[in-house]
């Protein structure tokens, strides 16, 4: 194969590898500069659920408390949510839109990108939503006696101590939830391409993906946000909630603005995570000769 270049219409399934490698180059931050953007995801969980301390004093209190390792509490479960959830998300989006374009005469229309982003988006959310689970009960209670040892030592205890049906508690918000930051994620990074190429400014290099991507990093921030906070409120329930639509008005009783509690810290983790995941997809595809319509 090496670097002869795949058309489109050329077995695209096959490459959805690259959308997950790029993922988990993020999700197993082996690089250095990765690595320093790691505990994010636990300041901003802790943040949403209405604690007084800034984002920087969670985490000086977080390493006080637990020390500079507790600030990587449950990596084996955010792999494992970014196994599922992320490849099976990629997967679909990039199958069923290659597929799309293929007798197309130009890039799809915005409409459809965002009607396979949800779609891919919403199936991505419920396979993944066990290894969510885990990897919320991970950040939030990592200093709880007993806290399972990994990914799979959660998955098995949460089945055996409360049920398989336990697995998928949130599959809702975490479904919709998907749908939105993938339309956020992937159609807004095609469609944001596509206009920055279109301009005839910039070609198709690595400042393009990544002007683009870090657009579609703050859409997606911005629109998954509500639901990140309803998500995480559901998934750390302990029956307060009598469903989702009591939680949001539970929360809005607090003000409009609780929806967009730690929004701060969501941009900071998801805009750095968007640029990453394209910036690397983007090499891959270049590397592996894919050729992509958007």
């Amino acid at each position: 194969m090496g670097g002869a270049e795949l058309r489109v219409s050329e077995g695209v399934s096959r490459w959805s590898f690259l959308e997950g490698s790029s993922e988990l180059a993020w999700g197993s931050r082996q690089h250095p500069t990765a690595w320093s953007l790691s505990p994010l995801p636990q300041v901003h969980l802790q943040t949403q659920q209405e604690v007084k301390l800034r984002m920087t004093g969670m985490a000086l209190q977080v390493v006080r408390s637990d020390g500079v390792l507790a600030l990587y509490n449950g990596l084996s479960a955010s792999l494992c949510r970014q196994m599922t959830y992320s490849l099976t998300r990629f997967a679909i989006y990039e199958t069923a839109r290659d597929h799309l374009a293929r007798g197309s005469q130009g890039p799809l229309p915005f409409s459809t990108k965002v009607l396979l982003g949800g779609f891919s988006g919403l199936t991505g959310g419920f396979v993944g939503t066990p290894a969510d689970l885990v990897n919320v009960r991970f950040v939030v209670h990592f200093c709880v006696p007993g806290s399972y040892a990994h990914a799979l030592d959660g998955l098995y205890r949460v089945a055996r101590e409360e049920g398989l049906r336990k697995l998928f508690s949130g599959a809702t918000m975490a479904s919709s939830r998907g749908a939105l930051v993938t339309v956020g994620q992937l159609s807004c990074y095609d469609q944001a391409k596509q206009l920055v190429l279109s301009t005839g400014y910039l070609s198709d290099n690595t400042f393009t993906h990544f002007i683009a991507s870090f657009i579609a990093g703050g859409c997606a921030t911005f629109l998954c946000q509500p639901l990140d906070v309803l998500k995480t409120r559901l998934m750390n329930s302990k029956g307060e909630y009598q469903g989702v639509f009591h939680c949001a008005v539970e929360t809005a009783k607090l003000g409009p603005l609780a929806f967009y509690k730690g929004l701060f810290p969501a941009g900071v983790r998801l805009i750095p995570h968007t640029v990453l995941t394209f910036v690397f997809l983007e090499q891959l595809r270049k590397h592996f000769g894919v050729k992509v319509l958007t």
